[in-house]
């Protein structure tokens, strides 16, 4: 049994449709289960219930081989580390009572190195929790995810713009989703690894914002600009919106590790796991959402 959380997230719901089509007993844990598919709800077991709820884990878990663990972000949480925490040790405990056998979680690239990374060293306290349990794991190392870009689908539509907290020549590391999900998914459907390791998935290529904005244009058909926005305007704006302080410090605080260089550039054991170029992101993702749009 493969139990998949997130099931309708984006990392979550790739990986459960590969391990579906593999044929795979899975079980989901769902808060609300009436957003499933059909055909999710039809083929797998559903778990109603938080993945910070113990009851909830311990059920999805019982007589689980593997799980996929993606932490869902709370915007409103008033601690990051504390909102990590609280949702990992149900996790923790449901795999010591109940004899899982494989872990693989979403994590971050920088592992080792990150120090005052807000929500990126919050998730490596997750990767600790999960490894004191003795339960075999894979750490998913992934940068930035190239469907950030969608977040800020409005101003790239209609300004030609999109924002964030890095000079826009800094050059770095980028992910599609897609990627991640079937590293993911050849994970939960191999039983025969073992051990505790790190899986690196940096993309196939480095890229800075300015450089992104030149494919976008290209692919878009229409000019597209990078624009920095100073890290105090920008958590202004986060907690204007509704952002938790603390969750919106932990996110600049994250761009600043980032700007620092923990993701590093190029220095990678391999590129072949997550060969998405951000070119064919925009022309299978970008392209379509903006046209809907």
């Amino acid at each position: 049994m493969i139990v998949v959380t997130t099931p309708t997230g984006s990392i979550g719901h790739q990986t459960l449709a590969r391990v579906i089509d593999a044929g795979a007993p899975v079980r989901v844990i769902a808060r609300d289960p009436s957003r499933l598919t059909p055909e999710v709800r039809e083929r797998t077991e559903v778990v109603k219930g938080s993945m910070d709820d113990p009851g909830a884990v311990a059920e999805a878990c019982t007589g689980a081989d593997a799980v996929l663990w993606v932490l869902p972000p709370d915007p409103r949480a008033t601690s990051v580390h504390g909102h990590v925490i609280d949702f990992t040790r149900p996790l923790c405990d449901a795999v010591i009572a109940q004899g899982v056998q494989r872990v693989v979680g979403v994590s971050s690239l920088g592992r080792g190195t990150a120090r005052k990374a807000g929500q990126i060293s919050a998730v490596f306290a997750m990767d600790h929790l999960i490894e004191s349990t003795g339960v075999h794991y894979r750490s998913l190392g992934m940068p930035g995810f190239m469907e950030n870009i969608l977040w800020q689908l409005q101003p790239l539509t209609r300004q030609g713009m999109f924002f964030g907290l890095l000079p826009g020549d800094r050059k770095g590391p980028a992910c599609a989703t897609r990627d991640i999900a079937a590293t993911a998914a050849g994970l939960l459907l191999d039983d025969t690894w073992t051990g505790q390791d790190d899986i690196a998935l940096p993309g196939p290529e480095d890229l800075s914002p300015d450089d992104m904005a030149a494919v976008m244009s290209e692919v878009l058909g229409r000019p597209v600009t990078y624009r920095q926005v100073p890290a105090d305007a920008y958590r202004a704006d986060l907690i204007s919106h509704g952002m938790s302080e603390p969750w919106a410090q932990g996110l600049v605080d994250m761009a600043a590790a980032v700007g620092a260089g923990i993701y590093g550039t190029g220095r990678y054991p391999s590129r072949t796991a997550s060969p998405t170029t951000f070119r064919q992101w925009c022309e299978d993702v970008l392209r379509p959402a903006a046209a809907a749009a």
